[in-house]
């Protein structure tokens, strides 16, 4: 017991050359979801594609991701972390490579689904590494390190993207990958430690049958419903409906076997329960509305993709600021006392951008951006600390699955919902008179057309009246400050579930096997 009294230790050379690794994986994984969002224009002109097909660069990435999430605490313990995370890494630095050579939005597609089942496994495997090497008195810390590429992501792809297709090419936003990845895996062979599977536990075959096609299926009716803008089309509840019962399916099913697929009794653990289900009503809230806020940037306001990345910066900036004091208090002082205020902190940055107009100050923008990443620094990754710090050394390969499962359902589902309102308050602003509309098409908004306009002038220079484009900006910029309002009430309602985060301290059970002790999270 003195070990949760005494001070924590600080992070030594050694740890720190383990978290480089897993820092580089997490980079590569997460700058590929954000930099590939800003070239969807290029692959619709370069390949000859419709938007609706080239979304699915994106959303074909993201199935695959929730794919393979679910076999890969079962995978670390049959063949080893280190031998599955540098299996993970080759696997998306070929993708990376097969990616910039295709030539047709197909081969694109699914080059992209064979980067997204290595990139699906560098989180969880990452987290499990860092957790075994820091030991339970320096998890807070740790995972402050692995929270730097998690939000440094989403702001620094879009200025990298916007650069490498202006400067170079759309194919260097994938080659990219190639130098990083050679360095990984030499890295990774050098500093990560010796491997010690444990191959006696019989793979969940009928789990696997039941969970992975039912994430990927949910996810794909998710992800189609901005596109179809109702959830009562086809091909957004049938695939929904289905996914669902193979989810509950596997939800009644996972408690027979010895060792299922996912271990959902893990959550019996109270303290892992209350930080998942904290952190899934997060990222549907801020990952969500968070995903447009560059959009308001380039869509509002009529700046280059390099200046929409460029204006998100604060945001990042905030969060390096708060993330190393809030990985040393999430050591220290229970998550339950410091993550609320972390939260109070996004709601009272995320105010401004619920009053957003055609005119809003930069300054006020990126100030409240600041704010918000000083919050999103000390709210995600002290919640994963607190959900990890109990489990025993076996249990985190597993509990970390659980968690990204969790976070990639939640965000998927956020963006969605946030896009389909977006997308239909934009279609409530008038239509434009005069314009012909293909039979089964929906009418030319104003909103639709001004936007169209900040970004092409080209797009309005027949229309003669002089007031359209500056009407259907007030309209299209209300509809983003409607949306974001949406995703403030849910950041809000996010109190709810941390105000039973843990406010004593924890008592850690990370080196309980190695004591000889009965893991006490499955019993």
């Amino acid at each position: 017991m003195s070990s949760q009294t005494s001070a924590p230790a600080k992070l030594d050379g050694a740890v720190l050359k383990v978290a480089g690794v897993v820092v580089l994986g997490a980079i590569m994984s997460i700058l590929d979801v954000t930099v590939v969002s800003v070239a969807i224009p290029t692959f619709m002109e370069k390949f000859g594609a419709t938007y609706a097909e080239v979304a699915w660069t994106m959303t074909g990435y993201t199935l695959a991701l929730a794919t393979v999430i679910p076999l890969t605490g079962w995978a670390a313990d049959r063949f080893g972390t280190k031998r599955l995370y540098m299996a993970a890494l080759l696997l998306f630095t070929l993708g990376s490579v097969l990616c910039a050579t295709a030539d047709s939005i197909g081969q694109l597609v699914a080059y992209r689904v064979l980067q997204g089942l290595g990139g699906g496994m560098l989180m969880p495997l990452g987290m499990t590494i860092m957790t075994k090497a820091a030991g339970p008195e320096r998890i807070g810390r740790l995972m402050a390190v692995l929270g730097i590429p998690m939000l440094l992501g989403p702001i620094s792809g879009p200025i990298l993207g916007g650069w490498l297709i202006d400067s170079y090419s759309w194919h260097w936003i994938f080659l990219i990958n190639l130098p990083i990845g050679i360095g990984a895996l030499i890295y990774a062979q050098i500093v990560l430690p010796k491997d010690t599977p444990e191959p006696s536990e019989s793979f969940d075959f009928i789990g696997m049958l039941m969970l992975s096609p039912g994430l990927a299926l949910f996810l794909y009716g998710v992800s189609t419903l901005p596109e179809e803008q109702s959830i009562s089309a086809t091909k957004v509840w049938v695939p929904m409906l289905v996914g669902a019962l193979l989810v509950i399916g596997f939800i009644f099913y996972s408690f027979k076997p010895r060792h299922p697929l996912l271990d959902l009794r893990l959550l019996r653990n109270r303290n892992l329960t209350v930080a998942s289900i904290t952190l899934a009503v997060f990222t549907v809230a801020f990952m969500g509305a968070g995903l447009l806020f560059p959009s308001y940037f380039l869509q509002i306001h009529g700046e280059s993709t390099l200046h929409a990345g460029l204006l998100m910066a604060p945001q990042g900036i905030g969060a390096m600021v708060t993330m190393p004091i809030a990985g040393m208090l999430a050591d220290k002082v229970p998550v339950g006392r410091t993550v609320p205020f972390a939260l109070l902190l996004i709601a009272a940055g995320f105010f401004a951008f619920t009053q957003v107009g055609t005119d809003t100050s930069y300054v006020l923008l990126c100030g409240s951006l600041f704010v918000m990443g000083l919050g999103m620094g000390g709210t995600m990754m002290p919640i994963m600390t607190s959900a990890l710090r109990t489990l025993t050394n076996h249990e985190v390969a597993r509990g970390s699955t659980l968690l990204n499962i969790l976070q990639q359902i939640a965000g998927s589902v956020g963006g969605a919902v946030m896009s389909v309102i977006l997308t239909s308050e934009l279609n409530e602003s008038p239509p434009v008179p005069g314009v012909p509309v293909p039979p089964g098409s929906d009418p030319v908004t104003e909103a639709g057309l001004a936007i169209a306009g900040q970004m092409k002038p080209e797009a309005v220079a027949g229309f003669p009246d002089p007031g359209l484009l500056e009407r259907g900006l007030e309209f299209a910029a209300d509809a983003f400050a409607t949306t974001f309002t949406v995703g403030f009430v849910l950041v809000l309602l996010t109190l709810i579930p941390a105000l039973f985060l843990p406010r004593k301290r924890e008592e850690s059970h990370l080196l309980d096997e190695e004591k000889g002790a009965t893991p006490v999270v499955l019993h």
